[in-house]
């Protein structure tokens, strides 16, 4: 039936960029200033009908390992499969820099979509709160694909327009909100120290309690607005604080 291949087909192309691949589950993101290479705990994240993919490699800044990413034109990113169920005090704490933000970036608009740095974090699809055609798709995705897609994901953006601290659906899907946790260029080229509390940004975000945790991932892309930018990324951690 072409129109199940066409809906499946627009489906995936909305939903992969939180795809978690089929590999070994991971207590936390591999930090990397320890990993030997760029696929050492983290894989590759590419996308269909995008050839032109972003480059990322590691690189020393200031005397600690960093994940270069570049992008001119294209997108692809790195994703870590985890399996972790957050609870009150969970923290998401991060570092990055960014050379610049494009000039026609814009979170509310498809065009706009691309962002010099993004991390997702992915949470398991919840069945007992989806809708049936939700549930069709995601059972047509496994048969043709033998994949697990996740459920909602949070996307920490560094964005152009969008204000720090605003949350907005992505235009593509509402199944994934936007977090501007910096904004245009005025700490263009300097590191700065992000903390999040995935709890509260899941219950801000969609209601509700979280699931667990199945994937967390970076992206840097311009596949929309045809720009380019270089970003760096320090380690990802998963920490309590009180512990």
């Amino acid at each position: 039936m072409p129109w199940i291949i066409a809906s499946v087909t627009a489906w995936l192309l909305v939903l992969l960029p939180s795809l978690v691949p089929a590999q070994p589950v991971l207590p936390s993101p591999k930090p990397f200033s320890v990993m030997a290479s760029p696929d050492d705990g983290w894989e590759p994240l590419v996308f269909p009908g995008i050839d032109q993919h972003s480059n990322y490699r590691l690189v020393t800044d200031a005397g600690v390992q960093v994940m270069e990413a570049q992008t001119r034109g294209g997108a692809s990113g790195l994703i870590a499969r985890l399996n972790l169920l957050p609870d009150d005090q969970l923290q998401l704490r991060w570092r990055w820099k960014v050379s610049g933000v494009y000039r026609q970036g814009d979170a509310r608009r498809k065009a706009g979509d691309d962002y010099p740095a993004r991390i997702y974090v992915a949470f398991a699809f919840e069945p007992d709160r989806a809708g049936w055609f939700d549930k069709f798709k995601r059972n047509t995705v496994r048969v043709l694909f033998g994949e697990e897609l996740p459920g909602k994901a949070l996307n920490y953006i560094w964005a152009n327009k969008l204000p720090p601290g605003e949350f907005i659906a992505n235009p593509y899907t509402d199944q994934t909100v936007m977090v501007a946790v910096n904004s245009g260029d005025a700490r263009a080229n300097q590191w700065v120290t992000v903390t999040r509390n995935l709890a509260a940004d899941y219950r801000r975000a969609f209601g509700g309690e979280p699931p667990a945790i199945v994937g967390i991932g970076i992206m840097s892309d311009a596949d929309n607005t045809g720009e380019a930018a270089t970003a760096w990324y320090g380690d990802i951690v998963l920490l309590h604080p009180h512990r």
